[in-house]
């Protein structure tokens, strides 16, 4: 079952030190260039399944997109290949534009 996550619960896990997580974007390249929330990995969604490699199996990873459709995808492929700490942003950067930066370019 994937996790959702909230924009506000995602703005407190990156104010929290203690907390480890990749934030996973995996819109397309114009997309991530208009807007993306920092230190965030770009791996866009049709290059998710020859590039899986890249990521770590234990780690928490929230993964992110415009508007939580394509992410939920990925994070359901990411954990049907053996991934077990993966969370959806739901909304996606929309939401997270609209409530938490609202100084991030929305398009």
């Amino acid at each position: 079952m994937i996790k959702s996550i909230s924009p506000q619960e995602l703005h407190e896990q990156l104010n929290n030190p203690e907390k480890k997580q990749l934030l996973l974007d995996v819109r397309e390249p114009e997309e991530y260039e208009i807007c993306h929330i920092e230190n965030s990995v770009h791996i866009p969604m049709s290059e998710i399944t020859r590039r899986t490699g890249e990521l770590d199996q234990e780690q928490d990873i929230i993964v992110i997109c415009h508007h939580g459709m394509r992410s939920m995808q990925v994070a359901m492929f990411l954990e049907g290949n053996g991934f077990s700490n993966i969370s959806n942003l739901s909304g996606g950067i929309e939401a997270w534009a609209s409530t938490i930066d609202l100084s991030m370019p929305r398009y």
